[in-house]
């Protein structure tokens, strides 16, 4: 077996070995990252004014606009084929839904439309200045089962946007075609 380096083999090894040069790193500094750095500061300029500690909707904010810029970037400058894109494109849509639903705390309205509206509570103050319940036990059960059903709705979409960064990596419903899951798998 006749083993030999090409000219562009040797170009290549240069090449990796002055990226590793100070000189190199210095002029990488101010070319790309500074650059990036600002440019992502520009970006990510809304989140990181309203960030926060102590909340995970400030993270999710991050992770939402993170996730916006991915899915732009591979649906209008992705490289990869059709067949294995698509799939990552509908997952990433479908989370950034589940994230808005999240931050807009939207489950109350959408339990009200599968159930019917709540029935606006009927208070009264008495002499003692107590406020007195006056719904009905009917209306009672009724603003129950919304606020239960708003909830299980929530709980699910945040099981479902877990299951989608986790991943499957196979469709369970198509045997061994990708079905887009997978977060580790998002990348162009």
């Amino acid at each position: 077996m006749d083993i030999r380096f090409t000219d562009s083999f040797s170009k290549s090894l240069k090449r990796l070995i002055w990226h590793q040069h100070w000189l190199y790193k210095t002029y990488a500094l101010f070319r790309y990252d500074i650059p990036l750095f600002l440019k992502n500061i520009w970006r990510f300029r809304k989140e990181l004014w309203q960030h926060q500690w102590w909340d995970y909707r400030f993270t999710l904010d991050m992770f939402q606009r993170s996730l916006t810029i991915m899915e732009k970037g591979m649906s209008e400058k992705g490289f990869e084929v059709t067949e294995t894109r698509e799939p990552k494109i509908k997952s990433m849509r479908r989370a950034l839904e589940l994230i808005r639903n999240n931050r807009e705390d939207n489950y109350v309205e959408r339990a009200e439309a599968e159930l019917g509206e709540l029935s606006r509570w009927d208070w009264e103050i008495d002499e003692n200045g107590f406020m007195i319940d006056r719904d009905t036990p009917e209306q009672k059960e009724h603003n129950r089962k919304v606020f239960e059903r708003a909830r299980e709705i929530e709980d699910a979409e945040w099981t479902e946007l877990w299951e989608i960064f986790k991943g499957t990596k196979y469709s369970k419903k198509f045997g061994k075609k990708y079905d887009g899951t997978d977060m580790r798998g998002w990348w162009d």
